[in-house]
């Protein structure tokens, strides 16, 4: 009988080390997985670490805003916080959707993190709706003020500031007036879902005016209206010009074949459009706004108030130009633009 009880015992201490050790290697791998079912590279206890941890929730997959990101994670690695090392970065692709933008900033808050970067103005207010408290850096939101983010561009006077991403739009106007002289009517397209795009759409109208051109204004609520709505507008317009607005720049595959049908060109606002079949810009260079948005973020966890940090206008300003799509088109480049412009081949 006493044999028995020892072996018992001996199973006994045996189970209770092997479920100890399942229970330590538990998480062990480290990842998580974000709201677009892809593998992200933060730690699932990253709130228990004492690794400073980040949360950066992009608001959708277009060229424009991952340039953004990756800029933003390069100059935090330069900064000293490297996801893995030194910090644990947690990004999050909401791919457009408010409830997962919703889940993203609530999961930010519940793994206590030390700031929050919100990429594009849908993901900025939603982490703002989220915490009063914890920093917030906003990355390519034109306008933070209209937006409601921050009380004004000098002092925020919260829990929020970063890099605004506006862009030259009366220099953008003049681009078009040089390259197409002879045009009189120009189409303005945005999306009306988009506060910051609204807010550029009126300023266009403006400065169109000002320039003595005719403008025909059409606006989208997602990437399924852009088909119907751009047949209308490239049948009235000489030209198209997009304001900063990631809905018509998540469908640029879509309204490109139909300006080409028309023989028109598209004046985007930002360079990866340009890149994507649009003509020419004076715009931001992407990647650019995103480093200067991840050295903003470093400042800030380096222990820069928020409240009083002013919101930085984005630096990162180049003509581009697609030669590809002007020669397409017919478009001659003068030479004093041609000289001081950056080229991109469409596609890549």
């Amino acid at each position: 009988m006493n044999k028995f009880l020892k072996v018992g015992s001996t199973l006994l201490t045996l189970l209770a080390i092997t479920f100890l050790v399942a229970c330590g290697n538990t998480g062990s791998n480290g990842g998580t997985t974000s709201s677009d079912g892809s593998a992200s590279s933060s730690s699932t206890a990253a709130s228990d670490s004492d690794l400073p941890y980040i949360g950066i929730m992009q608001l959708t997959t277009h060229p424009a805003l991952d340039l953004i990101t990756e800029g933003i994670i390069d100059q935090l690695a330069a900064a000293g916080y490297v996801d893995g090392k030194t910090a644990t970065i947690d990004f999050q692709n909401a791919q457009g959707d408010q409830s997962n933008m919703q889940s993203i900033a609530e999961r930010f808050v519940s793994n206590h993190a030390d700031i929050m970067i919100g990429i594009a103005t849908p993901a900025a207010q939603a982490l703002a709706n989220a915490s009063k408290d914890i920093p917030i850096i906003m990355g390519a939101i034109t306008d933070p003020v209209a937006a409601k983010l921050v009380a004004s561009m000098e002092a925020p006077g919260g829990n929020i500031t970063g890099v605004s991403d506006k862009t030259p739009t009366r220099d953008q106007f003049v681009l078009i007036q040089q390259l197409m002289p002879q045009a009189k009517k120009i189409g303005i397209l945005y999306s009306s879902a988009e506060d910051n795009s609204i807010s550029s759409g009126k300023e266009a109208e403006e400065v169109a005016k000002s320039l003595g051109l005719e403008t025909v204004t059409k606006t989208v609520t997602s990437t399924n209206d852009i088909a119907q709505v751009a047949e209308s507008l490239a049948n009235q317009v000489d030209a198209i010009y997009v304001p900063t607005d990631n809905t018509i720049a998540s469908g640029m595959g879509t309204l490109i074949p139909i300006t080409d049908s028309y023989n028109i060109p598209v004046f985007p606002a930002v360079d990866t459009m340009v890149k994507e079949g649009g003509l020419a810009t004076i715009g931001l260079n992407q990647y650019a706004l995103g480093t200067q948005t991840g050295a903003v973020a470093a400042d800030i966890l380096a222990g820069a108030d928020p409240a009083t940090y002013p919101v930085q206008y984005a630096s990162g300003i180049e003509l581009v130009i697609n030669q590809e799509k002007a020669d397409q088109l017919g478009i001659k480049i003068p030479d004093d633009i041609a000289q001081n412009a950056v080229y991109v081949k469409q596609g890549e």
